[in-house]
């Protein structure tokens, strides 16, 4: 098999190749920092001996998003781990601008992208596994975090619409949606915001995300606080949801 990583360099995206890698599985890593890459790459040859390319593409540039995909479409891609995302962090009137456009097109385009071509080819062989990673943030809205939440928002719904799609149509396509809450990355350092909750590790992260999504199983969470802040989230009205969250995320600058 062979499976496709975007946002491999560090974090989450890293943590999914080595797994998979673990699990003997060829991997195609994909992320803006080439060194990084390389690194990586071989890390996972010298420990599993498997195959792995590295392709470095900025997904903010939506030529190079259709470039990855024309770039790979040969290796008959088994795996998309749709991952690639960043936060901007703070109040909307004062957020840059030209920041939240260029986490819009990593978080919401290139994932468009990427999930629409990657499961068209994946429906005609009707095979193929896609995991698409968002946050818990996805279940909420998000004050001081307002682009991030809707960003992660769009991922949980059109996971979500797309996998009810093949279940109507008896498809053996397999969609995850990886909703974690706060990880031990470089995310926080990133979005320039500290975490008021402990941190999952990200390597068990990983390791729990590819074995359930193997197992078909569609929302993944990392444990059982984040699976309980789901189900709050669909029964506290938002008149009272939404004055806590803002809250609580203004304490995280």
């Amino acid at each position: 098999m062979v499976a496709l990583v975007t946002g491999a360099s560090s974090g989450i995206g890293r943590d999914i190749a080595k797994s998979l890698a673990r699990h003997g599985i060829n991997v195609i890593i994909t992320a803006r920092r080439k060194e990084r890459l390389f690194k990586l790459k071989h890390e996972l040859m010298q420990k599993y001996g498997v195959k792995v390319k590295v392709i470095a593409a900025d997904l903010s540039d939506e030529s190079e998003v259709f470039g990855l995909y024309e770039k790979v479409k040969k290796y008959n891609i088994d795996i998309l781990v749709n991952n690639a995302g960043f936060g901007v962090y703070g109040e909307f009137t004062e957020t840059d601008l030209n920041s939240e456009l260029n986490m819009l097109d990593v978080n919401v385009r290139a994932f468009h992208i990427l999930f629409k071509l990657f499961l068209k080819d994946f429906v005609k062989r009707d095979f193929g596994y896609i995991l698409n990673t968002a946050s818990v943030a996805g279940f909420f809205p998000g004050p001081y975090f307002s682009s991030y939440y809707a960003s992660k928002a769009y991922i949980v719904r059109m996971s979500q619409a797309v996998n009810q799609e093949l279940i109507a149509r008896n498809s053996a396509v397999n969609i995850s949606v990886l909703c974690p809450g706060p990880v031990a990355t470089e995310f926080g350092e990133t979005a320039r915001v500290k975490f008021l909750t402990p941190l999952s590790n990200s390597e068990k992260l990983a390791e729990h995300a590819v074995r359930e999504m193997f197992g078909g199983t569609f929302l993944i969470c990392d444990n059982f606080l984040t699976r309980a802040g789901i189900c709050i989230s669909k029964f506290i009205p938002d008149s009272l949801l939404i004055p806590g969250l803002g809250f609580f995320q203004k304490r995280r600058k």
